[in-house]
C-alpha cells in the first residue's frame, strides 16, 4: 500500500471521489434531492473551496511549493493564517467541498464519499508529508504540531 503514498494529487483524488459519488447518486432510485439539500450543498462546497484557496494563498505568499507530490521541496514551514487552525487546511477544504456535494446529491450512499476521501488522504498523503516535514524542520515542526491540529 505504500506504493500509493504521495502518488495521486489530492485534487485529482477528490475529483475521482466526487465522480463516484455522482455515479452512485445517479443510479435509478426514487430518491430526489430536497430543496433544502439543494440550498445547503452549494454554499458548504463553496466554504470548502475557500478554505483550500486560503491555504494555497498562504503557501504562495511564503514562496514555498504547493506540489503535494513533493513535500521535500518545501522551502519553509507555513504556520500562520489558516495554518494556525489546521495543519492541513487544503485537504480539510476538499473534505468540506465533498461534504457539500454529498448533501446536494439525492442518494444517501454518496455521504460515504467525504469520509472515504479523508481516510485515503490521511494515510497516503498526510502521514507521509508529516514524516518528511518532521525530518526537514525538526523541532520547529514538532512545536507546530503541538499547537495546530491535523484537521481542525
Amino acid at each position: 500500500m505504500s506504493a500509493l503514498q504521495l502518488k495521486l494529487p489530492p485534487p485529482v483524488a477528490a475529483a475521482f471521489v466526487a465522480l463516484v459519488m455522482w455515479l452512485v447518486a445517479s443510479l435509478p432510485s426514487a430518491a430526489q434531492s430536497t430543496p433544502l439539500q439543494l440550498l445547503l450543498g452549494g454554499p458548504i462546497a463553496l466554504v470548502g473551496g475557500l478554505i483550500s484557496a486560503t491555504g494555497i494563498l498562504s503557501f504562495w505568499l511564503a514562496r514555498t511549493t504547493i506540489n503535494p507530490m513533493h513535500p521535500e521541496r518545501s522551502s519553509s514551514l507555513v504556520t500562520s493564517g489558516v495554518f494556525r487552525l489546521s495543519r492541513n487546511p487544503m485537504y480539510l477544504g476538499l473534505v468540506i467541498t465533498l461534504a457539500g456535494w454529498a448533501i446536494h446529491l439525492p442518494l444517501s450512499p454518496a455521504l460515504l464519499g467525504p469520509p472515504a476521501f479523508a481516510l485515503y488522504i490521511h494515510h497516503f498523503q498526510i502521514l507521509p508529508e508529516e514524516r518528511i516535514l518532521a525530518s526537514m524542520f525538526g523541532a520547529e515542526y514538532e512545536s507546530y504540531k503541538a499547537k495546530a491540529r491535523r484537521w481542525l
